[in-house]
Formats: C-alpha cells, sequence, structure tokens
C-alpha cells in the first residue's frame, strides 16, 4: 500500500455518474486506456483507494495520477499489484510559472527533456503546454 497526497482544489473534474465519484475516476482511468486489470476505486471523504492489478509501474502511476488530478480528492491510496517491477517515477506538483521544459531542466539537467514528461504523463496532458498550479505530474526515471 502506497499514500500520494494531492492538491484537493487542483484538477479537472469528472463527470460524476450514477455511481458517484468513484465511478467517474473508473471512468478516467480506464478511459486513458490504463491498464489496470480489475479496477476497482473506493471513495472515503477526500481520499480514493485503488485496487487491481497493472501491467507496469507506469501504467500504476497514471491511474494514481488521474485519481489524484480530480477535484475534491487530496489522497489516493494505492493497492495495485505490478506485474512487471521498475523504478518508480517521482511525483511533481506544479507550482505558478511552471513549464514542462524548466520541470526537465531541474529534475533531469536537460529542458530539453520535456517530451519525457510529456509522454508520461499522456493521456491526461493534450499540450506541453497545457499544466497547471497544483496538478500532479509522473517525473519518470530516464532510461
Amino acid at each position: 500500500m502506497n499514500l500520494f497526497k494531492f492538491a484537493r482544489d487542483a484538477g479537472e473534474a469528472v463527470r460524476e455518474s450514477v455511481g458517484g465519484l468513484a465511478e467517474g475516476i473508473k471512468d478516467r482511468i480506464t478511459g486513458h486506456k490504463t491498464d489496470v486489470k480489475d479496477l476497482k476505486v473506493e471513495h472515503a471523504g477526500e481520499k480514493i483507494v485503488l485496487n487491481g492489478t497493472a501491467k507496469s509501474q507506469a501504467e500504476a502511476e497514471k491511474a494514481i495520477i488521474a485519481a489524484g488530478n480530480t477535484p475534491g480528492v487530496s489522497e489516493v491510496e494505492s493497492r495495485i499489484e505490478v506485474e512487471e517491477k521498475a523504478p518508480a517515477a517521482v511525483f511533481y506538483t506544479v507550482v505558478k510559472g511552471d513549464t514542462l521544459s524548466k520541470i526537465a531542466k531541474a529534475h533531469y539537467g536537460d529542458a530539453m527533456k520535456y517530451p519525457v514528461i510529456f509522454e508520461a504523463n499522456r493521456p491526461m496532458l493534450t499540450d506541453p503546454d497545457k499544466i497547471y498550479p497544483g496538478q500532479a505530474l509522473r517525473i519518470p526515471p530516464l532510461g
């Protein structure tokens, strides 16, 4: 089990279905084509609990980020099992004035590595110029 903290008021709202916030987040995760089998999403206050089995560490982290970047969510508890173990990414919270290039320079020492961060956060990110304060991003290790 891992617990991740998020900015409660950041992110893009999910369309709450008949099942409420948990179902809306589950729809977002599966809509992003994240490979988590037997995904279960539980909602308790400002906390989301994720269960299931992910093919890779990256897929598990994408599910966590998708859940955490939802208004009203301040914690995501991941109970996702990972089939193919790999080093975990760093989660970074965007602050005012950040750009992907600036974040890449800080984490990788090279601003031109920003596409690595962009690709690691797709399809949540659709444009490298559209990030906002409070948003959490995955910063994967360079391979």
